[in-house]
């Protein structure tokens, strides 16, 4: 078969469940040996030229889950903090309103200047704000990896060696949703470094790695683990890796619970709410791609924000839409609609 055609059938073997057979990981080479006094090497800088990118393949922004929906916010247009009226017709009687917040709606038709958000609600056009949803999405894993793989959290240039001050030149730029390999690890007084290409160290805090972590017992088949200190969620095919991505866990004070649990139930849209009368209320239709787990946390889609690789929710797990819907489709066979959830930390974070 071309290359191309051998390709296709890893992406295809990959999307309809089967494990792709992974070749085991290298052992530890040149990179390893190196330290803040030895920051680089000719041995180092030839073995990333032979790995210079993880063996993934990147998933394709979902277009039909993202064009599935119209989602608008509502704000009111002439004053942000005042309330947004409903009406019961285009230009028609109040019926209620809805105080100011993070607020969201699916638009079903349009009529002048007015649009129906709900069966029999409408809102004047400048009380809503398009809502384009984030177009991030995860890869599929092909190979076992030979080197933690991560997200570039950040717009970020990189410094010469571990703890050293960033070097202001675009070759060395790296953007956020970059994705690289991490070939060593160096702690400087207490902070770990990171070498993503020859002579190019990043601060742990500017990147979001993908890290294996052990079945927990009882579990088998697939099941999913999400790192809340590097905001990254792996799927895995018993013990292999399969899928990976970023993801945004409950800020301080709506911290995702960290256990073992089960998806016990699921929705292709669900809508959410909270925080009634405070300022952080917020009122979310149509959350695509919802698995609970945890109580009334779930893994879910959200379109509302593009804040993946850092902590943004009120306690639930969330993904791209993109990445919620592989997820959701993933875990869609009878065996696997109530996969694990294996919720941890592998570092302090706050």
């Amino acid at each position: 078969m071309t290359p191309k055609i051998v390709r296709l059938a890893i992406l295809v073997s990959f999307l309809t469940g089967l494990i792709v057979s992974a070749r085991p990981a290298a052992a530890a080479g040149s990179c390893a040996a190196l330290s803040a006094q030895t920051p680089s090497s000719p041995e180092c800088d030839a073995e990333i030229a032979a790995f210079p990118e993880p063996s993934v393949i990147q998933l394709a922004a979902d277009s039909r889950a993202l064009g599935r929906y119209t989602f608008m916010r509502l704000f009111h247009g002439e004053d942000g903090s005042q309330p947004v009226t409903l009406y019961d017709n285009a230009g028609g009687n109040p019926i209620r309103t809805v105080d100011p917040g993070f607020n969201f709606v699916t638009v079903t038709r349009q009529v002048g200047d007015w649009y129906e958000v709900n069966s029999g609600e409408w809102v004047r056009a400048a009380d809503l704000r398009a809502q384009t949803a984030s177009t991030f999405a995860g890869v599929a894993i092909v190979e076992q990896p030979q080197y933690p793989l991560a997200w570039i959290a950040i717009n970020t240039y990189t410094a010469e060696y571990p703890g050293g001050e960033q070097i202001i030149d675009l070759a060395r730029l790296h953007f956020r949703y970059d994705l690289v390999n991490v070939y060593a690890t160096v702690e400087v007084d207490g902070h770990n470094w990171y070498l993503i290409a020859p002579g190019e160290w990043v601060y742990h805090t500017w990147v979001a790695m993908a890290k294996p972590v052990a079945r927990p017992e009882g579990v088998s088949g697939r099941w999913v683990a999400v790192d809340l200190y590097e905001q990254t969620l792996v799927a895995y095919e018993n013990d292999t890796m399969v899928f990976a991505t970023l993801i945004s866990s409950g800020l301080a004070g709506w911290d995702t619970n960290e256990g073992l649990f089960n998806i016990w139930a699921r929705f292709e849209s669900d809508h959410m709410s909270g925080s009634e009368g405070a300022s952080d209320f917020y009122s979310l239709e149509n959350v695509p791609y919802t698995m609970y787990f945890d109580g009334e946390i779930s893994l879910h889609g959200t379109y509302w924000h593009d804040g993946f690789g850092y902590r943004h929710s009120h306690g639930c797990v969330n993904l791209s839409v993109t990445d919620a819907h592989w997820l959701f489709n993933w875990t869609s066979p009878a065996e696997s609609r109530e996969a694990a959830v294996y919720v941890y930390s592998s570092g302090v974070y706050s």
